[in-house]
């Protein structure tokens, strides 16, 4: 598979305070990236260095399409549920089209063949009913899938998920597995998350970020392996039909991962 994303020998961060050191990671073509790692270990930080919100203080990130390199790709992002202002007065429909805004020209709506991709992702996301309501009346899980599919609709190379699962409705959480699931035969797939034991379920190839950038190929990945890079003694237990990860009891004072 070609790349789409190349991240080479990255090193990022705040001020005087570096949080990524020599990062190195591809995205490939198809692909469905998980990226693990404790809190503040740099995974927020890597999502902004990609998406061009935050400039590496050194290192490259360049873009492919087709083997060759691009200024950029059409990125769909879904941010964490916190960063979402519910009180902002629009609609359903509103809030999805507007991820069509960079195309839409000046001061004119949207033309037909955007309308009808509008349409289409609101099918998809199984919002026929909800389009006109404002997004403060919706419930976490129905909030998800407005901004799943304003992600989505510009028919994005790559998608970013930023730690989905913070939506907790866990009633359409099966659900949004199986959309992304069908999202992922269109376009490349990077989920940012602390629940291991959902993205291992889930993803093609695994990154556990901390500081620097563990890249292992394939989700078939040993204790051992996520005990070393995770800095936590780890275990996998049954959870309903979705595999899920709890720690081991180990010592607190060593250890940087979240608990939530």
């Amino acid at each position: 598979m070609q790349k789409l994303i190349e991240i080479k020998d990255v090193t990022a961060g705040y001020g005087n305070k570096t949080v990524l050191k020599d990062v190195s990671l591809d995205v490939l073509e198809g692909d469905f990236l998980g990226i693990i790692g404790p809190n503040g270990g740099g995974k927020t930080t890597l999502l902004k260095v990609i998406l061009g919100l935050l400039q590496p203080n050194s290192g490259t990130i360049r873009f492919y399409q087709d083997g060759k390199q691009v200024p950029f790709l059409r990125i769909g992002y879904l941010p964490q549920l916190n960063n979402i202002d519910k009180k902002f007065p629009i609609t359903v429909r509103d809030v999805i089209s507007s991820g069509l805004a960079s195309e839409k020209r000046w001061i004119r709506g949207f033309n037909d063949q955007q309308q009808k991709r509008i349409d289409e992702v609101v099918a998809q996301m199984g919002l026929e009913e909800l389009v006109k309501r404002p997004i403060g009346e919706l419930s976490g899980g129905q909030l998800q899938r407005v901004l799943l599919g304003r992600s989505i609709v510009s028919d994005p190379q790559v998608l970013i998920l930023d730690e989905p699962n913070s939506y907790v409705d866990k009633r359409f959480e099966s659900h949004f597995y199986r959309l992304l699931d069908e999202i992922n035969k269109r376009s490349a797939i990077v989920l940012v998350s602390h629940d291991i034991g959902t993205v291992l379920s889930m993803v093609k190839n695994i990154a556990c970020v901390n500081e620097t950038a563990h890249y292992h190929a394939g989700s078939d990945i040993s204790e051992n392996w996520l005990n070393e890079k995770y800095a936590c003694p780890i275990e996998l237990i049954g959870h309903g039909n979705l595999p899920h990860r709890v720690l081991k009891k180990h010592d607190d004072e060593t250890c940087t991962h979240s608990h939530s």
